[in-house]
């Protein structure tokens, strides 16, 4: 086991990362900004040392200041929660070249599942079913060809990268040409590759995730579902685990899937494969994530694995001590992303000093977050400021307990969400978990 861990990343994930190692005995090395000098992470670390000014780039992005903190303190591994260089390939393979263990998957498969076209052709040659679609388009001419097979309406993607950067739906041949231009245009400047496909436009969906966990002796478990779909603009506001409105024959179909999946891929850690799931309840590989997601805490709880303990102890060399059959499912759980922005007016950004803070408790209510009473939040970063993550026996329960904890919930000095998603969770689609991807929207 290590015995030192760097963490590259800030926030609420930093927290997270840093508790698992203190339960495991395990030093940590906080790394931060100049605009986190009195964040909770640099205090919370066995060492912290600052990297770089506020902005990511000089920072948190900058890998040969992670590199070298790494070595300087001796560190045996880096984590890099989620974001920032948790998925850029060449960290992982600068980390390898100067054995220094990336708590992730090697660079690899990061590159192989970071190209949205590549992992398509994996799962299909798994036979996991994929959106109907085509690969790679070369240029107009082609990609008209393509899209009169495939139908309208249609998405073009972005073979790279994220962020709902380098989409364009397409309704029409007319739309096709602009859409085209603009996304391979959009795509390139964004990621330094303007390469896209094509695939069928499928609504109302479902976005559904698997959440894996791989060892490095070919053991690969699925830790069931996460219902993904209430978004706003292609970012997550409430995940929940399990998804309600899927049967459990469909579900275990979704496992043996997400397992082939993982095998395809060679898969070691965690990760999660994202689906769409339609009205007829057929399911569609979208991507797959190779790092450890936002809304983990939510599984965690349904199936009482420590997915960050996991990740740690699998990039050591650790076996999996369980098999898939052995998992259970249990009860529900429900994770709402508390961001400090106005809601009601347009999701205005708001930054400010931490006047009053108040968490909710009682049994099952857990808040992971960096902020504490005077703080001050940064307008350099995400503006996710907490997850409140609820469990009971029944959903009906969970959604009782979230009201409740939201209601709770004190934050003064910032503007934030939680009566927001309060209101979310009143929504009748919500209730009877027929909201889909674009329900929000309309909510709106």
């Amino acid at each position: 086991m290590f015995s030192k861990i760097l963490i590259a990343n800030r926030g609420e994930i930093a927290i997270r990362v840093i508790r698992a190692c203190r339960e495991m005995g395990i030093s940590t090395v906080a790394v931060f900004s100049e605009a986190d000098r009195e964040a909770l992470h640099v205090n919370l670390a066995d060492e912290s040392y600052c990297i770089g000014g506020a902005i990511s780039k000089d920072s948190y992005l900058n890998m040969d200041a992670v590199l070298s903190a790494a070595k300087a303190t001796k560190s045996e591994a880096v984590h890099p929660g989620y974001g920032f260089l948790s998925e850029n390939a060449e960290f992982a393979r600068l980390c390898a070249e100067n054995d220094i263990a990336f708590i992730g998957p090697n660079a690899n498969i990061i590159s192989k599942m970071g190209d949205k076209d590549m992992a398509r052709r994996t799962m299909r040659e798994a036979g996991v079913p994929v959106i109907p679609g085509c690969d790679l388009v070369e240029n107009l001419p082609h990609a008209k060809k393509e899209a009169e097979k495939i139908g309208f309406p249609l998405l073009i993607k972005a073979r790279s990268g994220g962020g709902g950067r380098g989409i364009r739906l397409v309704n029409c041949i007319d739309e096709l040409e602009s859409s085209y231009n603009s996304a391979t245009s959009e795509a390139a400047a964004a990621f330094g590759d303007g390469a896209v496909y094509m695939e069928k436009y499928l609504n109302p969906v479902k976005h559904i995730e698997m959440q894996l966990l791989a060892d490095n002796f070919g053991n690969v478990v699925c830790l069931g579902e996460r219902d993904c779909s209430t978004q706003r603009k292609n970012q997550k506001l409430i995940e929940e685990s399990p998804a309600a409105i899927i049967s459990e024959t469909t579900r275990k179909r979704m496992i043996e899937a997400s397992v082939k999946a993982g095998i395809a891929a060679n898969y070691r850690g965690v990760g999660t494969i994202e689906y769409l799931y339609d009205k007829d309840g057929n399911f569609y590989f979208m991507e797959m994530n190779t790092r450890l997601q936002v809304e983990h805490p939510v599984t965690e709880m349904v199936t009482w694995i420590d997915l960050v303990k996991w990740q740690i102890r699998v990039a050591a060399g650790m076996e999996l001590s369980f098999k898939q059959e052995e998992i259970e499912f249990k009860g529900h759980a429900i994770e709402c992303r508390i961001n400090a922005e106005d809601p009601y007016h347009n999701f205005r950004p708001s930054c400010g000093k931490i006047e009053m803070l108040h968490i909710p408790g009682g049994p099952w209510v857990r808040f992971d977050t960096a902020i504490y009473q005077g703080y001050e939040i940064p307008p350099f970063y995400d503006s996710m400021v907490g997850k409140l993550i609820v469990f009971d026996k029944t959903r009906e329960g969970a959604i009782r307990k979230m009201k409740a904890a939201l209601c709770e919930l004190i934050i003064e000095g910032i503007v934030h969400n939680a009566s927001f998603q309060a209101d979310i969770l009143s929504a009748k689609e919500f209730v009877d978990s027929t909201y889909t991807t674009d329900y929000l929207g309309a909510y709106l």
